[in-house]
């Protein structure tokens, strides 16, 4: 497309612009020695910018592409909401219904009562905002534990072995554990494996059509996958299949970005869900201002998520202009700002676009 073209009233960039773009993006790799760096920005319907700098695979000098597919992490964790509100809207399912327990969503599929206390009384809205009580993604947190386990017997143990730490609905605690709840919610409502019922229900309403749940051992690694390079962690010892509600998809950022701009609450026409389906989604919590339904939100009215896995970190955001953008990195680094910095930089990146008011 010339650079002259409006995509819906908005330009690409210029060739000045994208070579600044790049710049800054050369520059945070090397601070952080990011091996492949893959950005997408769209708006309105449409792509406007993607660009993938480094490498997909160091070893085979393999040099990534805009096509190449990276473990989005907790970027799913919007995907899973997204599901869950659809399945709202087809009445089959409300934020109220309790998860666990005889006349419950799940029932006593996982263990039956007597459960520890307040476990029965976790609603789906719970599970949505992190206030389900316990599970958190600390030092302890079920989804990296017994890797050896299916999701099941995870559940089942889990239940039986971690009381609660709070009265569900009173206290935030980030839980992978509860995202993984949820796509067993949507598995029981769907009858039909999770990975299944997203791609058919959600992603391909999204134009979205390659994204698949990612394997967990290098041998594992699908076509057109990026290798994983984690400063201290082993990128290939835990279960991400497992992870498929809470953490385990992977695509690319121009998919991610056609998913949010779908759910972005601008246009009505192009949304997959009611207006105010997705006003519910992306209202906060009493317990977490900054936290909706699988969401991050702010009063400048921007949602996005993080994403951080070793291997892998990742940053998906829309925000109130418009503007959806996505940027995936195959590492991860805890000793520094490497996550954090991807959010800067990408403001910075956007920034650079004369036309572009964000």
């Amino acid at each position: 497309m010339a650079h002259s073209q409006s995509v819906a009233g908005t330009p690409e960039p210029t060739p000045s612009e994208r070579g600044a773009m790049a710049n800054l993006a050369r520059a945070y790799m090397g601070k952080y020695d990011v091996p492949a760096l893959s950005v997408a920005v769209g708006r309105a319907g449409r792509i406007v910018y993607q660009e993938a700098l480094g490498w997909a695979d160091r070893e085979e000098r393999e040099e990534v592409t805009p096509d190449h597919l990276f473990r989005i992490a907790s970027v799913t964790k919007p995907i899973t909401s997204v599901t869950i509100f659809s399945l709202i809207e087809e009445g089959r399912l409300q934020l109220v219904d309790r998860v666990f327990g005889p006349g419950a969503v799940l029932g006593t599929d996982f263990g039956r009562p007597p459960y520890h206390p307040h476990v029965d009384q976790i609603t789906v809205e719970h599970l949505l905002t992190h206030t389900g009580g316990g599970w958190e993604n600390d030092g302890d947190d079920p989804m990296f534990a017994h890797p050896d386990l299916d999701h099941a017997q995870l559940i089942e143990r889990t239940l039986r072995e971690r009381p609660l730490d709070h009265v569900p609905g009173q206290v935030y605690a980030y839980s992978n554990f509860g995202y993984c709840l949820l796509g067993r919610v949507i598995e029981k409502i769907a009858r039909q494996p999770y990975e299944i019922h997203v791609r058919e229900t959600v992603l391909k309403r999204c134009g979205v059509n390659d994204m698949t749940i990612g394997g967990n051992t290098l041998a594992q690694r699908f076509p057109g996958e990026v290798r994983y390079y984690d400063q201290g962690e082993d990128p290939y010892g835990m279960n991400v299949t497992r992870m498929d509600s809470h953490g385990g998809w992977i695509g690319r950022p121009t998919e991610i970005v056609q998913f949010f701009m779908h759910v972005d609450g601008l246009a009505t026409q192009r949304n997959i869900l009611k207006s105010p389906t997705i006003r519910t989604m992306t209202t906060p919590s009493s317990a977490n201002p900054g936290y909706a339904k699988g969401w991050e939100v702010n009063k400048d009215g921007n949602w996005w998520h993080g994403g951080s896995l070793p291997g892998s970190a990742t940053l998906a955001v829309r925000i109130h202009s418009g503007f959806c953008w996505a940027a995936f990195v195959n590492t991860r680094d805890f000793n520094s700002p490497l996550d954090s910095d991807l959010d800067g930089l990408v403001w910075d990146m956007v920034r650079e676009v004369r036309g572009w008011s964000v």
